[in-house]
């Protein structure tokens, strides 16, 4: 996809593009991750081992899926330059910015519940059959991966085509993986609640920088107005410092935004963090924040 005048004046380092991404895949592969866990950890409770394998192929089946999206929508608008690519690149921030919004906002009063649902559901699902099984595993990984695909593909428009955002998330999720499978077994605890707090934070602030990127396109595009309408222009900044690239690679910043960019970065953050830091009636534990020991309940 097209980067012209979006892009920055030097691609974000290679560092600044590992953490950001990996960031990203170590957060969402860790909500996926749980999921899984608490599926199969419910299936080995009522001695259903048999049942594992419909997991297994609905989350493969999830994953595939992600794949195809995350890759049609990045590789496959490639084809296209020029304002046709700024209006595409634009589209497609904003609809990534809108389903992370709504997946933020929802897993902050969902947790609490997100493990007894699957349960539930994996109780009603062993009855209707492994068909039934492999759908509630694709679809509870699906939103995971759907959700960070769209992510992905709004934060690597600032890189200039580069794969280093790719290869980031990829080391996010393995790393997710393997938390995972130590939390299963009993070798490490994490404060989920803490965890997934503060990277829905930082998921926030990333989702503004990408909203602030798709209105310039949109912009560039002469799909908005307000392409010449700067808020400020900060003439003597360097984006090819260190703080430049973690700016630029990680929150889309860039020193000359137009007010309409400007506006939406500052009335989003206000708006979105104000509904998830708010208090809620009682307290939410993690994201299904299931502990070792209840793995391995006999």
């Amino acid at each position: 996809m097209s980067v012209s005048v979006l892009a920055a004046a030097s691609t974000p380092s290679v560092a600044t593009q590992l953490f950001g991404s990996g960031l990203i895949g170590l957060r969402e592969g860790l909500e996926a991750g749980i999921v899984v866990m608490i599926l199969a950890a419910y299936l080995v409770k009522a001695q259903r081992k048999d049942a594992l394998k419909w997991v297994w192929l609905g989350v493969l089946a999830a994953v595939v899926m992600v794949a195809i999206i995350f890759f049609a929508i990045h590789y496959g608008t490639s084809t296209v330059d020029g304002l046709t690519a700024e209006i595409i690149a634009g589209i497609a921030s904003l609809v990534a910015v809108v389903i992370v919004t709504a997946m933020v906002l929802w897993m902050r009063t969902a947790a609490k519940n997100i493990s007894g649902d699957l349960k539930a559901g994996m109780e009603k699902a062993l009855v209707a059959g492994p068909i039934a099984i492999l759908t509630l595993a694709f679809f509870a990984v699906g939103r995971e991966g759907v959700e960070t695909a769209l992510l992905m593909v709004g934060y690597a428009e600032n890189t200039a085509g580069s794969s280093w955002p790719l290869i980031g998330l990829l080391l996010g999720i393995l790393v997710a993986a393997v938390l995972t499978v130590a939390m299963y077994f009993g070798a490490l605890r994490l404060n989920l609640t803490t965890f997934f707090r503060y990277t829905a934070i930082f998921l926030i602030v990333v989702a503004a920088g990408i909203l602030s990127y798709g209105i310039r396109a949109l912009q560039t595009g002469n799909v908005l107005p307000g392409a010449g309408n700067f808020a400020f222009n900060l003439t003597g900044y360097d984006p090819s410092t260190w703080y430049g690239t973690v700016l630029a690679g990680i929150f889309n910043f860039r020193p000359d935004p137009t007010v309409l960019q400007a506006s939406a970065w500052v009335i989003y953050l206000v708006v979105v963090l104000a509904l998830f830091l708010r208090p809620q009636s009682s307290p939410a534990p993690a994201a299904a924040a299931i502990s070792a020991s209840e793995t391995h309940e006999s």
